[in-house]
């Protein structure tokens, strides 16, 4: 976007005047909610435990009676597909209904069938709930907490019920046996109480309750339905299992583990498996000959795959389709097992996927500099995938300019900066490797200490993309820059260069700073709510950075 007059920034000045923007409490609760941390900084390797002394802006919020405002954020995150993952926005709910203020706890249980929706983020919730009892007077077990989990049992659609108790039946240490016992939970209708039954005494006392008794029609359904389970739980025979999975849809979560040593059981499954999970399961598919060269199996399998309805449908992001792609040509498995061989038509199809499934990224339809620093080897992997640090740059890359129109991309190393084109019928290949190219034409990097001592010393670092989008009147709202180089992160400072640029600009420019080798270095603590760090990358590093040019972290 070029220059057409000053904007008016909709962000607070710091308390030092200097025109970076204040990083208040909620703000730090918007990062917690989004992925896990309050800092500026998103790492991929940080996906463990939530502990209660990193939500300091959450209980500094809740202490100044601000809970209606964070539990209006803790519900956007969850149901608008911000987060990066659930567990924060769970462990903040959980927080929130242990909280003195009587409006804020129960505003939080009220809340607890929109934020947990499915079996598992509800065993989560009394997990946290249980460990913040240290923080407590009493037990967890009072009168809000159990009407919330009946009100949780007894408003859900009966059929749906039945398929996730049967589907989750515990978790985190807890099952759907301990919760609605524990809660005391009195059904409000019969086929509710069916499942509660079955949950709580088994599929014999169920039979004998209902037997010769004339039963309403939601009733008999979900009667049939567990009845259908029952029987593939007991069965060992593999066309019978096959046939109730393909009649009545059942998943993989309701059978046997031994009834996944059957060809003709994932075959089966196959035809109904989440497109997000088929594509994560390729190389155990093709190791265990559910997936064999030529076989109508896999041929079913590729134009799924292709298939622009089931993409669109599964919203699955070219960057998922990517990083499961590296993994099945790797051919084997963590620590080497399983083994095999990617076969090529799953490849061509997979490839195919990955360029149709751009229609599934909404853009943002802001103004993105995506620069890109060759400076460090563009052979090492990403931490955590099989994907280069060239090649991811490279999709990166690509995604964004693919789907926002207003997008430039630029290559640097050090002091030298070129404009990188991505065509519209560019391959990826393609794209990775004039970015390789690119820095060879300029010469390889040296190493060593003494380079590291001059890269340190000399190098502008990130702020030359911020430059340079100055000195050509670009008014960015976005600066990503990708870097191989883990010096880059030691480099100058770029707050300055970003302030100067908002400055000239109007535009309220925002910095994120990607550090593909994930060394875990920040920018720093600027004090900035602009400016953010991601270590590694993953397809959490997509939402972040969607969040931040939406002024939503």
């Amino acid at each position: 976007m070029e220059l057409s007059g000053s904007t008016t920034s909709n962000h607070t000045l710091n308390s030092t005047g200097v025109g970076s923007w204040e990083i208040s409490d909620k703000a730090k609760l918007c990062r917690f909610l989004c992925y896990g941390s309050e800092r500026d900084l998103y790492s991929t390797k940080e996906n463990g435990r939530i502990k209660l002394e990193n939500t300091g802006a959450l209980q500094s919020m809740l202490e100044e009676k601000r809970g209606a405002e964070v539990l209006e954020e803790i519900k956007r995150f969850a149901q608008d597909g911000r987060a990066v993952r659930l567990e924060p926005s769970i462990f903040a709910l959980a927080l929130c209904s242990q909280n003195p203020d009587v409006n804020t706890k129960q505003a939080a249980f009220k809340a607890l069938k929109d934020v947990c929706r499915e079996p598992a983020h509800l065993f989560s919730f009394i997990k946290y709930k249980k460990e913040l009892k240290e923080h407590m007077k009493c037990g967890i077990w009072g009168r809000a907490l159990r009407r919330a989990l009946s009100d949780w049992y007894n408003e859900q659609d009966a059929m749906s019920l039945a398929a996730a108790v049967t589907k989750c039946k515990q978790r985190e240490g807890w099952s759907h046996q301990d919760l609605l016992r524990l809660s005391h939970t009195k059904p409000a209708r019969d086929a509710i109480a069916l499942i509660s039954k079955y949950v709580t005494k088994g599929w014999k006392e169920v039979q004998v309750a209902h037997e010769n008794k004339e039963n309403a029609e939601e009733v008999i359904r979900v009667l049939s339905y567990l009845e259908v389970v029952e029987k593939v739980k007991h069965s060992r025979d593999e066309t019978e299992v096959v046939t109730l999975i393909e009649e009545h849809k059942l998943e993989r979560e309701q059978l046997l583990t031994e009834h996944l040593k059957f060809k003709q059981v994932w075959s089966a499954l196959l035809k109904e498996m989440p497109l997000h999970s088929v594509v994560k399961m390729l190389g155990r598919l093709t190791s265990g000959k559910v997936l064999e060269p030529g076989s109508s199996e896999t041929q079913f399998l590729c134009d799924r795959i292709q298939s622009e309805t089931a993409l669109k449908q599964a919203k699955i992001h070219p960057f998922s389709i990517l990083l499961a792609t590296e993994n099945y040509k790797k051919g084997h498995g963590y620590q080497g097992k399983p083994k095999w061989e990617a076969d090529r038509n799953i490849l061509k199809a997979m490839d195919s996927a990955f360029y149709k499934s751009f229609m599934n990224v909404e853009p943002v339809g802001k103004c993105f500099v995506v620069a890109v620093d060759m400076s460090g080897s563009p052979s090492s992997i990403v931490p955590g995938t099989s994907i280069s640090t060239a090649a991811a740059a490279a999709a990166i890359a690509m995604i964004l300019a693919r789907t926002e129109a207003d997008t430039h991309v630029l290559v640097y190393s050090q002091e030298a900066m070129v404009p990188f084109s991505i065509s519209a019928d560019m391959t990826l290949k393609e794209a990775t490797d004039e970015l390789v190219k690119s820095t060879r034409e300029r010469g390889a990097q040296p190493s060593g200490s003494a380079f590291m001592l001059q890269f340190l010393s000399e190098s502008r670092g990130c702020t030359v993309p911020i430059q340079w989008a100055t000195e050509n009147r670009k008014a960015v709202d976005v600066f990503v820059i990708l870097s191989t180089n883990p010096l880059l992160m030691l480099t100058a400072s770029p707050v300055e260069s970003l302030k100067k640029h908002r400055e000239t600009s109007g535009a309220n420019s925002k910095l994120v700073m990607c550090d593909l080798t994930n060394t875990g270095f920040a920018i720093g603590d600027t004090e900035d709510r602009g400016l953010l760090t991601i270590s590694g990358f993953d397809l959490g590093a997509f939402s972040v950075i969607r969040n931040l040019a939406q002024d939503l972290i």
